[in-house]
C-alpha cells in the first residue's frame, strides 16, 4: 500500500532524525550505505583516503573497526582481505588516551620537542599491542622507552607482521580527524608528514600491516611531499565521492531501515521494489533504487512532486536539489543533501501542511539555504581564510569579472589580512598558498568555492553563494537576516 502524505513526512522525520554528525552517531548495521564509488577507498592498499566535511571519512573510520560493518563492506565491495582484517584506531576525534595521545598529550610532546616520527612510532606499537609499550601508561614515557630502545621498533614491527601473515590476518591501523592534531599549522603539517612516511614504510616493508589515513584534500598537498617514494602514496590515494544516484540511494536506504518506524519502512519497501533481507534486520534496496535515475526520480516525485513550482519551467526536484547543493568540483556531501531534505520536511509540515505532496518546492529551496549556511560555517571553521576571501564579495551578483574580484580584495586589504592568517596562531590551522591575485582565485577554484565560466567570468556555487550573501539573477534567494 502506497504511503500517504503524512506517512511520508513521518517516515522522513524518523529516518533522517535530528541533525548530527558521525562523530556523535556511530554507523549502524541497518542504515550503512555502500556507494560503488567508495570501493577503492576501502581497499587496504589505498593508504590515503581524501574527502571533505560530511562525505563519510569518520563513518568508514568507525565502520571498519566494527566486525559486522566491516563484513558488510567486504561483501559488498568484494574485498576479501577486509573480512580477515583486524582494524584498530591509530588516531581519531574520540578521547581514547590508552590508544593514542589526545590533544593535551600531543601538545606536551611537541612542546618538549619530541620528533613527530617518534610519536607515531609509539602510537603504532600501541596499536599493535606490543606488551612492553602497552604496559606504560604515559605517552611521554612510551616515547622515551622507544628512544632508549631504537632497535626494538623494527623487531616489534617484524614480529607483528610475521604473526599476522602466519594467521592470514591483515592488521589495519586507521587514522582520522587529523585536523585536530594541532591548532598550530606548521606543527600539524610536520605530524602529518611523519605519519605519511610511517604509512609508506608499512606499505613497502611489511606484508600484513597497513595504515589507512582519512584526510581532507587541503591537508594532503602532493607538492609538499618531498620524501622518497611519496609518489606511491599519491598514485594509490582514493577519494570519497558521491554521485546524485548515490545520494538518493542513501536516502532510500535510510527510509527502508527506519527501526523506530518499522511499519512505515515496511510500507515504503513494499511500494518501491524487491528489497533484500539480511540477517540482523538489514534491508538493502533493489538495484534500480540505488543506480537508476529514472526509477529514483519517480520514487522521489511521490514525495516532492514533479516540478519546483507549478510547471516544468522551474525544474524537477530530483535534479534541482543536488544541482543546487553541488560545489565547484562537482561534489555534494551527503550531510548537506540529507540536511536539506530534513529542513524541507520540517518547513512543509509547519507552513504547507495541506500541500498535496510531503515536500513543498519552496520548502526544498529553504532546505538548500540551510545547507548553504551549514557548509559555509564548516568551511570557515576548517579554513578561516576562505571567509576572509569571499566576504568582500557580499552584496555583489555572480557571474562576475575577475578584475572586479581582485579590485574588491585590494579595497578590503585582503592580502595583509591573509598574511596575518598565515602567521602561526592557535586559531588558524591552514592559510592559502597565495595571499591574492589570480593565484588565490585558482586556489578557491581547486577547493570548489569558485568556478569559472567558459567566458572567463567567476561564479560561486549555490552551496557557498547563498550563505555568503552573493546574488544571482533568477537563483535561489539569499538568506534574509
Amino acid at each position: 500500500m502506497t504511503l500517504g502524505v503524512e506517512e511520508y513526512r513521518d517516515l522522513l522525520r524518523t529516518a533522517l532524525g535530528p541533525a548530527g554528525d558521525a562523530g556523535t552517531q556511530p554507523p549502524d548495521f541497518r542504515t550503512l550505505f555502500t556507494p560503488g564509488s567508495h570501493r577503492m577507498a576501502l581497499d587496504p592498499d589505498a593508504t590515503v583516503v581524501r574527502g571533505g566535511r560530511g562525505v563519510g571519512k569518520t563513518v568508514w573510520f568507525k565502520a571498519l573497526q566494527n566486525d559486522q560493518l566491516r563484513t558488510v563492506a567486504a561483501s559488498t565491495y568484494q574485498l576479501g582481505r577486509l573480512t580477515s582484517a583486524r582494524a584498530v584506531a591509530g588516531y581519531g576525534e574520540e578521547l581514547r588516551p590508552d590508544d593514542y595521545p589526545g590533544p593535551a598529550a600531543l601538545k606536551g610532546l611537541l612542546a618538549a620537542r619530541v620528533d613527530p616520527s617518534d610519536i607515531w612510532a609509539a602510537v603504532l606499537l600501541t596499536a599493535l599491542d606490543v606488551p612492553v609499550v602497552r604496559a606504560i601508561s604515559r605517552w611521554s614515557d612510551r616515547v622515551q622507552w622507544l628512544q632508549n630502545n631504537p632497535d626494538e621498533f623494527d623487531r616489534a614491527i617484524g614480529s607483528a607482521d610475521q604473526v599476522a601473515a602466519g594467521s592470514g590476518q591483515l592488521v589495519l591501523v586507521l587514522f582520522d580527524a587529523l585536523d585536530r592534531l594541532s591548532g598550530e599549522r606548521r606543527e600539524a603539517e610536520k605530524l602529518i608528514d611523519s605519519l605519511l612516511r610511517l604509512a609508506l614504510d608499512l606499505r613497502t616493508r611489511t606484508r600484513s600491516l597497513r595504515a589507512k589515513i582519512f584526510i581532507r584534500h587541503d591537508m594532503f598537498v602532493t607538492e609538499q611531499l618531498q620524501f622518497r617514494d611519496a609518489s606511491k602514496l599519491i598514485a594509490t590515494a582514493a577519494d570519497l565521492t558521491w554521485t546524485a544516484t548515490d545520494l538518493f540511494g542513501l536516502l532510500y536506504q535510510l527510509m527502508g531501515n527506519a527501526a523506530s518506524a518499522e511499519q512505515l519502512s515496511e510500507q515504503f519497501r513494499g511500494d518501491s521494489g524487491d528489497w533484500n533481507f539480511q540477517d540482523g534486520g538489514r534491508y538493502t534496496p533493489p538495484r534500480a533504487l540505488v543506480g537508476d535515475q529514472a526509477h529514483q526520480r519517480l520514487e522521489f516525485e511521490k514525495m516532492a512532486g514533479s516540478y519546483m513550482g507549478t510547471d516544468h519551467r522551474k525544474g524537477r526536484p530530483y535534479t534541482w536539489l543536488p544541482n543546487h547543493l553541488i560545489d565547484g568540483v562537482g561534489q555534494v556531501s551527503p550531510r548537506s543533501f540529507l540536511s536539506a531534505i530534513r529542513r524541507a520536511n520540517d518547513v512543509t509540515s509547519q507552513e504547507y501542511a495541506a500541500h498535496v505532496t510531503a515536500l513543498h518546492w519552496d520548502a526544498i529551496r529553504r532546505g538548500v539555504q540551510l545547507a548553504s549556511q551549514t557548509r559555509v560555517a564548516e568551511v570557515q571553521e576548517d579554513l578561516p581564510w576562505i571567509g576572509a576571501a569571499v566576504n568582500p564579495l557580499r552584496g555583489l551578483q555572480v557571474p562576475i569579472e575577475e578584475p572586479e574580484v581582485l579590485s574588491r580584495w585590494d579595497d578590503d586589504g585582503l592580502a595583509e589580512r591573509l598574511r596575518s592568517l598565515n602567521d602561526d596562531t592557535e586559531e588558524v590551522r591552514t592559510g592559502p598558498r597565495s595571499v591574492g591575485g589570480h593565484a588565490l582565485v585558482e586556489e578557491l577554484r581547486e577547493l570548489g568555492v569558485m568556478t569559472r565560466r567558459v567566458d572567463g567570468r567567476l561564479d560561486l556555487p549555490d552551496i557557498y553563494r547563498i550563505a555568503f550573501n552573493v546574488g544571482r539573477k533568477g537563483g535561489v534567494p539569499r538568506i534574509k537576516h
